[in-house]
């Protein structure tokens, strides 16, 4: 599937202030909720709608409302930051979450903790502001799907092209949608130019 960057000018804007390494963790969360927000709208553009009948104050008219329902499933710590957006927009939203931490030498996600709600029926979205390697995000995916989701999309701030390369292999029907796609990994499997430990700055643990 395509990767989307959403290259909104309020978007690279948000971006900019979280790449800068002088912003502090109160307005990192800020901006990576804003952000977040912008991402969201974007990968939700396709939800399915349903035409309602409403009264206004003047006559009853048709209009569209949401027919779909939505799935958010952060991967933990960092994607915690981006699942507060999406309990903002939208009504009827599930949350699961998924427990995954890489290890520092071989980059290789170690499953921890997962919770799942019905993902039968709903557009789940999966939260990761770092698809770095992709190897956590394809993980996760993996066990989604094999927890019943079937239309899934992966929502990133930043994302490497071996990433967005391997996750792409590994789920080639999972749309990616992210504000950019740098230029590469480390040595040390940080993505370039990048904007550090998402969840350190986030958290202010660095």
């Amino acid at each position: 599937m395509p990767v989307t960057v959403v290259d909104h000018p309020l978007a690279q804007h948000y971006l900019s202030q979280l790449r800068d390494k002088s912003t502090q963790p109160e307005r990192f969360r800020r901006y990576a909720n804003h952000l977040t927000t912008l991402l969201v709208i974007e990968a939700t553009k396709g939800l399915a709608q349903k035409v309602v009948t409403v009264t206004t104050p003047l006559t009853d008219c048709q209009v569209n409302m949401l027919g779909e329902g939505l799935v958010a499933v952060p991967i933990l710590r960092a994607g915690l930051s981006m699942l507060e957006p999406v309990l903002h927009l939208f009504p009827d939203v599930k949350v699961g979450y998924v427990g995954l931490e890489r290890d520092e030498e071989t980059a290789i996600a170690r499953s921890y903790y997962q919770k799942f709600p019905d993902l039968s029926g709903r557009l789940t979205l999966c939260l990761d502001p770092m698809l770095a390697t992709g190897g956590s995000a394809a993980q996760a995916i993996t066990d989604l799907k094999a927890k019943g989701a079937t239309k899934l999309a992966m929502v990133s701030v930043i994302s490497a092209p071996e990433g967005v390369a391997y996750l792409s292999a590994e789920h080639p029907d999972v749309p990616i949608y992210t504000a950019s796609v740098d230029e590469c990994l480390n040595e040390k499997k940080y993505i370039v130019p990048g904007l550090g430990d998402f969840g350190d700055r986030l958290y202010g643990t660095m």
